[in-house]
């Protein structure tokens, strides 16, 4: 047990770190959970454990990205309300479809957005001074039910996802798109905590720990974002599509 705690905080911190600072923490997460949790435990409840810790994490960022980073409440809080709705769904559907067949279509996606952002050496390098229009405010929805549904049934690179909307479509600096993202992501994964816990998907002696961890990472991760501002968050947000990328290919190979 000493053995298994080890890892269940050395995997928490190390992917509340990532996630705050660039997204994709479950990228790390996940994975560890899977290899050292027991066998035995169900699929659903070890994405109920992962969950609680990524909410845990994603709180906490979220509040040191808002107090510090001005973002568009106006279009975020209809999106958050859709993408909770569809972030449950989601979570309900995660027994029944088979999650692999995400992992295709994800890799293509990720690698327009790696080609785009890398073309693209201006994007997200200036700040948004206008007004959201009204188109953009009806995009912010639909965004915001299609991702929230994909985080509550899989979740890997959902951050990178929004933060992508945010920056493509929107045309904020990163560090707003990165704030922005950490908002719905919070919604979204309380969204999934809100069918998990009522339906015993918790192991709390397991939960508890990793979510401490993964707090205390994001403390240290969206402090290194907002330090480095939008240029270290491009070249992150780069990398982090690479490793996506080459993990799903890997996986799918």
């Amino acid at each position: 047990m000493d053995e298994l705690l080890f890892f269940l905080v050395l995997t928490g911190f190390l992917a509340g770190l990532m996630d705050a600072a660039v997204g994709g923490g479950g990228l790390l997460q996940i994975p560890g959970l899977f290899n050292f949790l027991p066998s035995r435990i169900a699929p659903a409840t070890i994405m109920g454990i992962n969950k609680f810790a990524s909410f845990c994490g994603t709180f906490s960022a979220t509040g040191q990205f808002i107090r510090k980073i001005s973002v568009p409440w106006k279009m975020l809080i209809p999106a958050a309300i859709l993408a909770f709705t569809a972030s449950y769904s989601g979570a309900k559907l995660v027994a029944h479809l088979p999650v692999a067949y995400f992992k295709p279509a994800m890799l293509v996606i990720m690698l327009i957005m790696v080609v785009y952002t890398f073309r693209k050496k201006d994007l997200g390098q200036t700040v948004r001074t206008a007004e959201l229009t009204r188109k953009e405010l009806l995009l912010g929805l639909f965004f915001g039910t299609l991702i929230g549904f994909y985080d509550g049934i899989f979740g890997p690179g959902t951050g990178s996802l929004l933060a992508f909307v945010f920056v493509r479509f929107y045309a904020y600096d990163f560090l707003t798109a990165t704030a922005s993202a950490k908002v719905i992501n919070l919604t979204t994964n309380l969204a999934a905590l809100s069918f998990f816990v009522p339906h015993g998907h918790i192991i709390w002696p397991y939960a508890l720990p990793l979510a401490a961890a993964n707090l205390c990472g994001s403390l240290i991760g969206a402090q290194l974002a907002i330090r480095g501002g939008s240029r270290f968050l491009r070249y992150a947000f780069i990398a982090l599509l690479c490793i996506i990328i080459g993990k799903f290919t890997w996986e799918l190979i």
